[in-house]
């Protein structure tokens, strides 16, 4: 499968046209963004890393019959993919409070949500993701109601499957993000990435972040913490 052209770039990841209109090709970036791009950087090996366990995880949800965009990894930094029309949505499940939910709310960190929260944010990077109801995304038709439903149906079959995945190699699974798409006969994918750019991780043992909040909080070593991440899921 060859890329022709360069369709979109994005923070994380540059998307490919191939010789089969159904399909693209994933390029994962080693670059790092925060806070809607306005903290940059780049890390040597890090785009390798998000493809391999966004590919590791994909392979563990379509073995537990979630449908998702993933056809086959081609290489450490790319990845092959279904092509679909992505949904301007992204559904955010929250199992423990930290981050955004306890600075919007002034709740304290560390909190079991149980059951988990699912939120849904507009994808707009302009207007900085902004949370919106489901009545928001009636109002203005940002999706229809089966797919809302769906959305939130795969997202929570998703947490139990990767949340039971993690516990078992010492990792709490804390919030991640999802995106989603349909084809042309508006069946409903996973689509994007699950990877520690997209998902809070933390020791079980220590709570020690094993994420990109080490690159949001100059925690440092942060390639170290994707690397125990790759360590941990591929045994």
């Amino acid at each position: 499968m060859n890329k022709i052209k360069l369709i979109y770039e994005g923070k994380a990841k540059k998307v490919y046209e191939t010789d089969d209109p159904t399909l693209a090709i994933f390029e994962y970036k080693d670059s790092l963004t925060a806070f809607n791009a306005k903290k940059k950087a780049s890390l040597q090996g890090k785009g390798r890393l998000t493809n391999l366990i966004s590919a590791t995880f994909f392979e563990l949800l379509q073995s537990k019959n979630i449908p998702t965009h993933f056809v086959k990894l081609l290489d450490d930094n790319h990845q092959l993919v279904k092509k679909l029309k992505i949904i301007p949505l992204e559904v955010v499940v929250r199992n423990v409070s930290t981050g955004s939910l306890c600075k919007r709310l002034g709740v304290q960190e560390g909190l079991n949500l149980d059951p988990p929260l699912v939120e849904f944010y507009l994808k707009n990077d302009e207007l900085g993701d902004p949370l919106v109801t489901e009545d928001h995304i009636r109002a203005f038709s940002f999706a229809s109601k089966a797919q809302v439903e769906r959305m939130k149906q795969l997202s929570v079959k998703v947490n139990e499957i990767l949340s039971q995945f993690l516990l078992e190699r010492g990792i709490k699974l804390v919030d991640f993000k999802l995106e989603f798409g349909t084809d042309d006969d508006e069946n409903v994918y996973v689509a994007d990435e699950i990877s520690p750019d997209t998902c809070r991780f933390w020791d079980l043992s220590s709570s020690e972040r094993l994420d990109k909040d080490r690159f949001r909080k100059d925690l440092g070593n942060v390639l170290e913490a994707y690397e125990e991440i790759w360590r941990r899921i591929r045994e």
